[in-house]
């Protein structure tokens, strides 16, 4: 539906609302009388026999769906949380008035009607009104089609139209809501106590992620909002609750993807005198009870399908060490005893990057990881982690080098991590003065000194099991979702940008009180406001950057002897080019010259604030246009706010691709072939995740990018990847000569 007709229809329904109220309907009346749903009409009167009617009056409401009129008659298909049902209507049968209501109903308006059931002559049940009244009017159309990937966006962003239109996804809600609801059940059954703890915290702690940042006002300090439960939890396992659990959200100021969002849902749980055998029953019995409860299962046949595979849960869970999946990925024995050298070998020989700092327990870990976890499909405990890569779990006593760990994989993913709980404050402290030292090298994510977690072990803890859960991803396992956006109900998004027309549209013409002007409204609406032309605007749909090619190379060699910025400005120009020809063919050339000139002042003016301000001169100077000035200008926005921020595509695309090709180049260098042409996806997605790893790549810049492209961070991660292959040999710095 073109947009004009859209708006159309839109001042076309304002129009009947204001009908309704000049003629004394309130179009949104104060209240309902609600005694029975559409499912419940349908099954106490399946046996109503075709064209029979009853004396049985009740009163319904919904959202109407469909509707057609033959004369004096009008059928209404409502839609309510249980289901459909017609309403059957005859003008016999209803007041003038509400007969005339009819008349002013559209799709999307929700009604409610009283009357009798019956079933018509074609057989469909239905409520034949003797009333009708309108709940509240429908400003805004249904959309005819809302489903695709092309409209996936829309569908996380309005969330509220998606569970109008899309049923099978207010299915996977109630089911979301059903798992939740069994957890707690079971985990009271087995005695666990349900607790809250507090969402924000003075100290970093029970994870390794980077938080987000709040200001408490009335202590005058930053607080941290909670990336985990843990700590706080096993204070009260020393307190005396021996068994205590808490499902809540976390906050972890990270990017988005398929398994990942900043605000999610996890369930932690703590058990005094267990250990890992503990927490495996507990996960077990946890898991086969949902399969058995949501998916229909049968006890002792828990087999559910995930993606086109399927997953056996029933029997009991095979238990494996990390060193035996390794193995079975390189088709020959592998543990902690086999020397690093041969392990570095493997590790070369499968593609996989390592440094020259990886000792035995990491190398033993990356085969694993890149080989192995993807081959797991029924749920498989993967035990005795190197101590190299789990510094807070208790190690094991008959080798040292492992611990006492596990993770559940199933599907290739992981769903829950577990341990035998560290209780030695002695070593805790020590391992909280690694993680600060940690943090002063750079180590974001690291955790603080928790001094008083550290006071509550030297009251004594008992020996414990303790196990993390992700609840987004048991959703999406239980219910066949690819990705945590389709489980969540508001997954965090790129901030809509909103018009400053799109709230005329919505404003009254007057108010009862004084209200704030438009231009107002504007400025200070949360999602921003305006999406007006801005400098870098098509005219007639072509772009001028005032340069040639040629012109614009010879001046970046002008004011850039290294060839290393000469080189970059070459990458950045061939991905803008690669990039335009998906998004905007007519502006190849201009794409491709704000990516040869969007660092042209860095290397002989290197200020942060002042960066693209002088390169805007020089630009100028040489004959560059306004337009493509605004755009170079963008990609330091962050650094500079009175700088122009990204809004057009290509400004986006400049912003993401900038940080990111530097990722990807330094990521290539570490490889044996030099190239970013053999570099799988997954490997540039554990570098990204290593702040150690190319440490002034900003990974924030480049989440922001992903924002800004309204695209998941590792869809960015692989999308650029494909797109530094395609330009290759250009950006291809590192390529070492076959």
């Amino acid at each position: 539906m073109a947009e004009t007709t859209i708006n159309d229809e839109k001042a076309q329904r304002r129009g009947r609302r204001q009908a309704l109220i000049d003629a004394g309907v309130n179009p949104y009346p104060i209240e309902s009388h609600v005694d029975a749903h559409a499912a419940e009409l349908a099954e106490k009167y399946a046996d109503l026999a075709d064209g029979e009617d009853t004396t049985d009056v009740y009163t319904l409401a919904g959202r109407v769906r469909a509707k057609r009129g033959q004369g004096k008659l009008a059928f209404l298909v409502l839609e309510d949380v249980s289901g459909q049902i017609q309403l059957f209507c005859r003008v016999n049968n209803l007041p003038e008035a509400d007969w005339a209501l009819l008349g002013q109903v559209d799709l999307g308006d929700i009604v409610e009607a009283t009357g009798p059931v019956v079933r018509t002559r074609r057989g469909e049940l239905s409520l034949a009104p003797t009333s009708l009244r309108m709940l509240s009017k429908s400003l805004r159309p249904l959309p005819e089609k809302f489903h695709g990937l092309t409209d996936r966006e829309v569908r996380y962003r309005q969330r509220y139209v998606d569970l109008i239109m899309n049923p099978e996804v207010r299915e996977t809600f109630r089911k979301r809501s059903q798992i939740i609801s069994h957890i707690r059940r079971y985990m009271e059954a087995d005695g666990y106590m349900e607790v809250e703890t507090p969402m924000m915290h003075s100290i970093l702690g029970g994870a390794n992620a980077k938080p987000f940042v709040t200001h408490f006002n009335a202590l005058d300090r930053d607080f941290y909002l909670r990336i985990a439960t843990e700590l706080p939890l096993k204070r009260l396992i020393v307190g005396g609750m021996e068994r205590v659990y808490e499902i809540g959200r976390q906050f972890r100021n990270e990017g988005m993807d398929l398994t990942h969002n900043p605000e999610f849902t996890s369930m932690e749980a703590y058990c005094a005198y267990s250990d890992l055998e503990g927490m495996k029953r507990l996960t077990e019995g946890l898991f086969k009870s949902i399969a058995r409860e949501v998916c229909g299962c049968e006890e002792g046949h828990e087999v559910i399908s995930y993606q086109g595979q399927e997953v056996d849960m029933s029997g009991t869970w095979r238990s494996v060490p990390l060193s035996e999946v390794a193995s079975q990925a390189v088709g020959e024995h592998v543990d902690m005893d086999t020397p690093i050298e041969h392990l570095r070998e493997l590790c070369r020989a499968h593609q996989i990057e390592v440094q020259d700092n990886f000792g035995a327990g990491k190398l033993l870990f990356e085969l694993y990881d890149e080989l192995g976890e993807g081959t797991l499909v029924n749920p498989t405990f993967v035990c005795d982690y190197p101590e190299e890569v789990s510094p807070l779990s208790k190690r094991k006593a008959d080798d040292p080098r492992l611990t006492d760990r596990f993770e559940l994989v199933i599907c290739g993913h992981e769903y829950a991590n577990a341990f035998s709980e560290l209780n030695d404050p002695v070593d805790q402290a020590g391992r909280f003065a690694e993680q600060v030292a940690a943090k002063d090298f750079g180590d974001d994510e690291a955790m603080g000194y928790d001094y008083d977690y550290v006071r509550a072990l030297e009251y004594g803890m008992p020996p414990a099991g303790g196990i993390g859960y992700g609840i987004d991803r048991m959703v999406m396992l239980f219910c066949d979702q690819p990705a945590i956006r389709d489980v969540l109900l508001f997954p965090q998004m790129k901030p809509e940008v909103v018009t400053r027309q799109m709230i005329a549209d919505q404003l009254p013409e007057s108010t009862d009180e004084a209200a704030a002007s438009l231009d107002r409204i504007s400025e200070t609406s949360e999602q921003g406001a305006s999406a007006d032309a801005t400098p870098a605007a098509k005219k007639d749909g072509r772009l001028e950057a005032g340069l040639s090619r040629d012109a614009a190379l010879d001046l970046l060699r002008q004011y850039n002897e290294d060839p290393f910025h000469i080189e970059h400005g070459e990458t950045l120009e061939g991905l803008m080019r690669h990039y335009a020809e998906k998004y905007d063919p007519e502006n190849v050339d201009f794409w491709g010259i704000v990516g040869l000139l969007h660092d042209l002042d860095w290397e002989r003016f290197p200020d942060p604030v002042q960066h693209t301000v002088k390169a805007s001169e020089l630009i100028r100077a040489a004959g560059g246009s306004e337009e493509l000035c605004h755009a170079i200008q963008t990609h330091n926005s962050d650094n500079n706010p009175d700088l122009p921020a990204p809004a057009s595509k290509m400004e986006c695309v400049l912003f993401a691709c900038d940080e990111l090709s530097g990722l990807i180049q330094a990521a290539a260098k570490m490889r044996p072939s030099g190239s970013v042409t053999d570099m799988p996806a997954k490997s540039l997605k554990k570098k990204y995740k290593d702040k150690r790893f190319a440490a002034g790549c900003d990974r924030e810049v480049i989440a922001k990018g992903a924002e800004l492209n309204g695209v998941e961070l590792d869809e960015l991660l692989a999308d650029v990847l494909d797109a530094m292959k395609a330009i290759a040999p250009v950006g291809d710095i590192y390529a070492k000569e076959v």
